[in-house]
């Protein structure tokens, strides 16, 4: 009703520090939750999680994509089902596999993430998913510093040579609690800031929390970035 293009569903936190939950638990969490949206709208649903099982599961609902936060990193095979069943896949670039608590400081962040996505895409498509049912995800937030995640969406526009849709998740983040010294409640305004220059640097999809709000801010930065002035409607 707010204005999403887009429903993502996960039964899984995965901000940082947050603890990993069961199989059984997650698929008791989201499989529900996406029969009953499925129920209510026609929207493209994306299933948030990594396990295979809580995938097919979800795509068995109806879900129309995966978003792997792992970017195929812990399980391949989500490719295979995606491409078994025409589904789309967000595939982030997450460096907590090296960067767990945040303290290796990479040469060159922008192109860290970009070999790393270079590489998600090419498995993907090796599996089987068409190029045109890929989005990427730098994964602000996931195994960067603080500096690191600012540097990042600062170079966004470097990644739109990988020639796939740009997915951008800034909302409420830590990075934006360590610019302004507030908790997650009261970051509306800076998370309005990133959704306009990453549409400014080149973001296709953002993925909010505030959907009414965000929204109002995607129509005028469309209309001045991409002239889009009729976005409203």
């Amino acid at each position: 009703e707010e204005g999403a293009d887009i429903i993502d569903v996960g039964g899984e936190s995965t901000r940082p520090g947050s603890a990993p939950i069961p199989l059984e638990e997650e698929m008791s969490r989201v499989v529900p939750a996406l029969r009953a949206i499925r129920r209510e709208t026609d929207l493209p649903l994306s299933v948030d999680t990594y396990k295979y099982e809580v995938a097919g599961a979800a795509l068995d609902e109806g879900a129309d994509i995966i978003n792997d936060i792992w970017g195929l990193k812990q399980e391949p095979r989500l490719a295979d089902l995606a491409a078994g069943c025409g589904a789309g896949m967000v595939l982030m670039s997450n460096q907590r596999d090296v960067s767990p608590m945040h303290d290796v400081v990479f040469d060159d962040i922008a192109r860290v993430v970009a070999d790393d996505l270079a590489r998600a895409t090419q498995e993907a498509m090796q599996r089987g998913v068409p190029a045109d049912r890929l989005i990427i995800d730098p994964g602000i937030g996931f195994g960067k510093t603080q500096p690191q995640n600012i540097e990042l969406l600062a170079r966004l526009r470097e990644l739109r040579s990988l020639n796939f849709p740009l997915l951008v998740g800034t909302s409420r983040k830590s990075v934006l609690g360590y610019l302004l010294d507030v908790p997650a409640s009261e970051r509306l305004e800076a998370t309005a800031a990133t959704v306009a220059l990453a549409i400014d640097r080149g973001a296709d999809i953002v993925r909010v929390h505030d959907v009414k709000e965000m929204r109002r801010v995607c129509i005028v930065a469309d209309a001045v970035v991409r002239g889009r002035a009729d976005a409203a409607g």
